[in-house]
């Protein structure tokens, strides 16, 4: 961080780590942090803190086997329903899952773009695949990067409420210290930022919150399509399975199966629009994970019984292309 004009911060822990990146974001600057397994429940409790506050900052998991310390230096992608519910109450999520190190870069300036744009935490979900690979990163010139910044206030300072929606349902946001009357709290809290303890109060404010994500889908939603158009059997994945999945997608075609791919760049929130429209028109949806099988949970509900959902699981270490391959062969009839 240094040699780029940055600043690291040492916490004494995971919880702490959440907090300074909350209070440097309120006061104006763009923040992150980063953590592995256990580290990810642990800022778990303040991560839904920013959300209730509408505090834009970024959190990269680097998932690894688990529960508990697991197996610290072996891949997963074990937290991608922690990634969704492991906060309490209700709120929506913005998660983004890089398959390489070049995504790593792209996808933590766009994480930082859409925090800024939506006012909340973003997350990106990324493996330790992707963690410990070296491959070549292409570093575009400063003017290149596309940046988003916060809306700020254009009331004068008296007339400025700090949850005020706009159109969009995204709130401007001044920064503490910049002269406005800057009142926030984790508590249900009206326009202004006071606690409003009422159940009419709760649910304006919950409503708003998920709805600012949900009702943004199309700006925020990114995948990647390969022959969909005319596949029976699609492998539906993101992170890094999905670059096994390409390859067993082509040696299927080359072998006369009609196998397409279906990668989630954005996980949360999910695509079921699309997941249903494919459901509608294929044989089965295979989804590799290295996991128990999370994601596909979501799959089997948008699909809603129209089409075979297959999970292939897998503990530890990344999917060869001929496990998935063999799979899209026992479907294929």
């Amino acid at each position: 961080m240094p040699e780029v004009g940055g600043i690291f911060i040492q916490m004494e822990d995971e919880i702490a780590s959440m907090n300074a990146i909350l209070g440097a974001s309120s006061a104006g600057v763009k923040s992150m942090t980063a953590t592995s397994g256990p580290g990810f429940s642990l800022m778990m409790e303040n991560f839904g803190l920013g959300i209730m506050m509408e505090i834009p900052t970024v959190l990269v998991n680097i998932q690894r086997g688990g529960p508990s310390t697991g197996l610290p230096t072996i891949t997963g992608q074990q937290d991608m329903m922690q990634a969704r519910w492991g906060s309490h109450g209700d709120y929506e999520v913005i998660a983004l899952s890089p398959s390489s190190p070049q995504e790593m870069f792209d996808f933590t300036i766009r994480a930082f773009n859409l925090s800024e744009k939506y006012r909340l935490p973003v997350l990106v979900m990324a493996d330790e695949i992707v963690g410990h690979m070296t491959e070549k990163v292409i570093i575009p010139d400063k003017k290149d990067i596309h940046l988003v910044s916060r809306k700020k206030p254009a009331v004068p300072q008296e007339k400025y409420l700090m949850y005020q929606p706009e159109e969009d349902l995204v709130p401007v946001m001044a920064n503490a210290g910049d002269g406005y009357k800057v009142i926030t709290t984790g508590l249900t809290h009206d326009e202004k930022g006071y606690p409003a303890m009422n159940a009419e109060a709760h649910g304006k404010l919950i409503k708003r919150l998920c709805d600012k994500i949900l009702n943004n889908k199309s700006d925020i939603i990114e995948y990647e399509e390969r022959y969909t158009e005319d596949a029976d059997i699609v492998v539906l994945t993101y992170g890094i399975p999905a670059r096994s999945a390409v390859r067993a997608i082509k040696d299927a075609r080359q072998e006369g199966i009609r196998a397409g791919l279906l990668r989630l760049i954005t996980v949360w929130p999910f695509y079921e629009e699309k997941v249903a429209e494919l459901a509608g028109k294929t044989r089965a949806l295979i989804v590799p994970e290295i996991n128990n099988g999370q994601m596909v949970r979501e799959v089997e509900r948008c699909a809603r019984g129209r089409t075979k959902v297959i999970p292939i699981p897998k503990f530890g270490e990344m999917h060869h292309p001929e496990e998935i391959l063999k799979v899209i062969k026992e479907v294929n009839p």
